[in-house]
């Protein structure tokens, strides 16, 4: 004999208990209370604390002689589009510029090995300056976004779209990249637009 197919039952809600059921507890039996926001309440809001050089989304920290971090690709599309770091860089701001490099840059260039030892060359130059990292490891994106959020004073020359879209998350940071054999600055407030 065969078995009759059950038919699904569509639109149906699970039952609830009755607050009279007798096997809820006293404790169950009472209704959850919902509290009414005092309007005389003070109202305490936590707003994120930004920097003080920060005007809005203008960066008061920045000005000449600027500052700029430069990242180990930067390095390598510089001399790809053969352009004087410094030079290139004064030609971009029209002022003093100060190419920085983090000792996690310069350690992620000598790991790439023989390959580029020419940008280990370009960053030996006197008018770059090194910067101590004080933390473990020598992965140089985390430490340039590290070094921003802590200080605003600093540009940063990279080419890499992940840290530039790590850097554009930080307000009052102008990021610095390489194109049509010249450097090209963003969000750069005083920048002359091309």
């Amino acid at each position: 004999m065969p078995k009759a197919k059950k038919t699904r039952k569509f639109a149906v809600m699970k039952r609830m208990i009755s607050l009279n059921d007798p096997r809820l507890n006293e404790k169950d039996r009472k209704p959850k209370k919902i509290k009414i926001p005092d309007p005389h309440e003070h109202k305490i809001n936590e707003a994120p604390q930004y920097s003080s050089a920060l005007f809005f989304e203008y960066n008061t920290q920045l000005g000449p002689p600027y500052h700029i971090l430069v990242d180990t690709n930067f390095i390598n599309f510089a001399i790809k589009n053969r352009v004087d770091i410094v030079k290139g860089m004064m030609d971009c701001l029209y002022a003093k510029c100060i190419p920085c490099i983090t000792e996690c840059v310069r350690g992620e260039l000598e790991q790439m090995g023989e390959k580029y030892r020419l940008a280990l060359k370009v960053i030996k130059d006197p008018r770059i300056e090194t910067l101590p990292c004080l933390h473990k490891g020598i992965y140089a994106d985390d430490c340039l976004v590290q070094r921003i959020t802590q200080h605003k004073c600093y540009i940063v020359a990279t080419c890499d779209k992940d840290l530039k879209r790590r850097i554009r998350k930080i307000p009052g940071v102008p990021i610095m990249t390489v194109g049509q054999h010249r450097f090209i600055i963003e969000r750069m407030p005083d920048a002359p637009q091309i």
